[in-house]
C-alpha cells in the first residue's frame, strides 16, 4: 500500500504521511504534522504543524487542521467543518502562546459546517450535527445539534441513533450493539453480529 499525493498538494519535509493515504488538489500538510495510515484528506485542507491524525480518519473538502489539534483514529470531519485554537483572536495580538488543545476522539463525526471552540473534547463515536456550534465538551456517543450544541440523544458505534433517553438498556437495529443509556451516558455493554 503506498501513498498518494495530487500534484497540485504540498507536502512539506517534514511531515510524516501513514501507509495508505491520500492527499487530494490543493492540501497542503506542514512540516512537524503527522498523517495516519489509510486517511483521506479531501480538497484544499490544511494540516498545520504539529496537528496529529490518527489511522483512518477521513478529512472532507476545505477544512483547516491548526497546531492543538489532536484526531485519533477513524474520526470523520465534515466539508468545511471549522476548529479553533484561539478564545480571543485579534489581529494586532500574538496569542500563539495561548493555544488551546481540541480533542477529537475515536470514531467522532463532525458534521459539515459545524464549528467546534477549542479547549474542548468530542468524546468517542460522538455524533456533532451539520452546523452545530460545540462549546463544550461533548460525551461518547452523544449526538448533538444547534447553536449552542446540545445533545438531543445517543449514537451507536456504527452511527445509527439509538432508540430512547434513559435510563435504559437498549441496542441498535443495525448492528446489535447493546448499550446502558443512564440519561447523562451511553457505556457500550454487548457487541454485536456486525
Amino acid at each position: 500500500m503506498s501513498v498518494f499525493v495530487h500534484p497540485t498538494a504540498v507536502v512539506d519535509e517534514g511531515a510524516v504521511l501513514g501507509e495508505g493515504t491520500k492527499v487530494w488538489h490543493f492540501v497542503h500538510v506542514c512540516a512537524g504534522a503527522t498523517v495516519g495510515a489509510r486517511c483521506v484528506l479531501g480538497q484544499n485542507v490544511f494540516v498545520g504543524p504539529g496537528v496529529t491524525l490518527g489511522d483512518g480518519v477521513k478529512v472532507q473538502n476545505n477544512v483547516s487542521l491548526y497546531a492543538g489539534v489532536v484526531v485519533e483514529d477513524d474520526v470523520f470531519l465534515g466539508p468545511s467543518c471549522v476548529l479553533t485554537n484561539v478564545m480571543n483572536p485579534r489581529a494586532h495580538v500574538e496569542r500563539k502562546d495561548e493555544f488551546r488543545a481540541t480533542v477529537l476522539r475515536r470514531g467522532a463525526s463532525l458534521g459539515a459546517n459545524c464549528t467546534i471552540v477549542c479547549g474542548h473534547e468530542v468524546g468517542a463515536y460522538a455524533f456533532v450535527g451539520a452546523g452545530a456550534v460545540v462549546t463544550r465538551d461533548v460525551a461518547p456517543h452523544a449526538l448533538v445539534v444547534g447553536t449552542p450544541a446540545r445533545r438531543i440523544g445517543w449514537v451507536c458505534r456504527c452511527g445509527e441513533r439509538l432508540p430512547g433517553a434513559g435510563p435504559a438498556s437498549v441496542s441498535c437495529a443495525r448492528c446489535g450493539d447493546g448499550y446502558e443509556l443512564d440519561g447523562e451516558r451511553c457505556q457500550l455493554v454487548r457487541e454485536g453480529a456486525r
